[in-house]
């Protein structure tokens, strides 16, 4: 694999790149012109941002639309329905105003289910009266908050299933401006005792922003644990090792287990070449330094991660590195879907082929798993009865706390890759049955 590294990473100054770069990066990188300009035709609907340790580290530039991580960051042809790329096409061709442009993307955009599994219509809590902005709350133990100034990322995924927070409409973004609001929601839900502080990315946040959203929660008894989701220990490991603040940030993590409550770093990798950087084990070892735990955790996408070597590989460092591998997620049913969707009946064989491979400790990874409208379903597994083939599948977590752990069938289907193409077996109790109706 050949990588262009041009000074050292680790102490590289977060610089950030948008659509308004493609033709410098193409510039620099020697990308073919059509595939550049696939690139900035998908951008003007998906995402797209990328920096200096993900072009650098990350991508072998040699053969860019063979490699994953080109895939991962760089949205490209065939991501979007044909019918919608040969429309924008037409469009930017024939030098259609802005105007037009921007309402053909509008479109496009609404076709791609932006808030998948009732993310806004049964999600977001009620409170004295009115709907709290910049929380979700699904699960009993667990709420969601989205600090404003955290809806972005050092890099944005082609596969996100938030790809909704990072296109400019306020409409379809979660945020919260300061946990006022949710402080008040935690002391009159004292059944909540983990915050995930998720986005976008937290740790696009400064320290000193960061501890602004995190220290009024210490002082709710009922809250154990503070949960960050983040794909930064990928994109931008420096945040923890070399950023004017990451020190600040590591005595933050402290400050917090000094108060009783456990830090959980849910990180985000997805593919095992994300772990292979110096600059990644420095990070992991001192985030671990605090007494914070990191779990892993990434969707199966087809083009980027979609075979047994590349998982069994990713979870084996994950171990290595002190992180725990906790979840395989199916990729959601959001955005460009059709082009990294996987077969349930692919992906739990993907699953159980790496899982033979690997050491105990490292069993603790679930999957593949659904976050579904009712919860989390679990693919366990493919039966053979008389009755010939089915899914044997679990609900990991659920909306209903009286679901959790209860097991139900599903008729093997080659080409099913989500909860709503699967036909339910005839025996499948009446209660699960109404929790998973569309």
């Amino acid at each position: 694999m050949t990588l262009m590294v041009d000074q050292p990473v680790a102490g590289t100054r977060f610089r950030a790149f948008g659509p308004r770069q493609i033709d410098d990066i193409a510039r620099r990188y020697g990308l073919d012109p059509d595939l550049r300009a696939g690139i900035a035709l998908l951008a003007h609907v998906l995402p797209f941002r990328v920096n200096e340790y993900v072009l650098n580290e990350l991508i072998d530039w040699s053969r860019p639309e063979e490699d994953p991580m080109f895939r991962l960051v760089f949205p490209q042809r065939g991501m979007l329905p044909e019918r919608d790329e040969r429309a924008l096409e037409a469009l930017v061709r024939s030098g259609a105003p802005s105007s037009g442009i921007r309402a053909e993307v509008a479109r496009i955009r609404a076709g791609l289910n932006p808030h998948p599994s009732g993310q806004r219509e049964y999600n977001v809590p009620v409170h004295d009266g009115e709907k709290v902005p910049g929380l979700q709350h699904k699960y009993r133990e667990t709420v969601l908050y989205f600090p404003t100034q955290g809806q972005s990322c050092h890099s944005f995924c082609t596969y996100c299933f938030r790809w909704a927070q990072f296109v400019g409409d306020p409409s379809l973004r979660f945020a919260a401006p300061n946990p006022d609001r949710l402080g008040r929601y935690l002391r009159d839900h004292p059944v909540v005792s983990d915050v995930l502080v998720t986005g976008g990315d937290p740790m696009v946040m400064s320290t000193e922003r960061l501890r602004g959203h995190l220290e009024p929660l210490l002082g709710i008894p009922s809250v154990n644990t503070l949960r960050i989701g983040t794909k930064s220990l990928a994109y931008w490991p420096q945040r923890f090792v070399s950023d004017a603040d990451s020190e600040a940030l590591l005595r933050l993590f402290e400050q917090v287990a000094a108060a009783g409550k456990q830090v959980a770093v849910m990180a985000h990798f997805t593919h095992p070449r994300e772990l292979r950087s110096t600059v990644v084990t420095e990070a992991l070892r001192r985030i671990r330094s605090t007494g914070a735990v990191v779990y892993c955790q990434a969707p199966m996408v087809a083009h980027v991660n979609d075979d047994a070597d590349t998982w069994a590989q990713m979870w084996k460092a994950e171990l290595a590195a002190g992180a725990v591998p906790y979840y395989m997620f199916v990729e959601r049913d959001t955005g460009p879907y059709d082009y990294f969707k996987v077969p349930l009946a692919r992906a739990v064989e993907i699953f159980h082929t790496a899982y033979r491979t690997l050491p105990g400790l490292a069993r603790t990874v679930r999957g593949p798993v659904m976050s579904t409208t009712p919860g989390k379903v679990v693919v366990d597994g493919v039966e053979n009865h008389s009755g010939g083939r089915s899914f044997h599948l679990r609900m990991a977590q659920a909306r209903n706390p009286a679901l959790v752990g209860r097991p139900f069938r599903a008729h093997y289907d080659t080409t099913a890759a989500w909860l709503s193409d699967l036909r339910l077996a005839e025996d499948v109790p009446q209660d699960i049955r109404e929790a998973l109706r569309p």
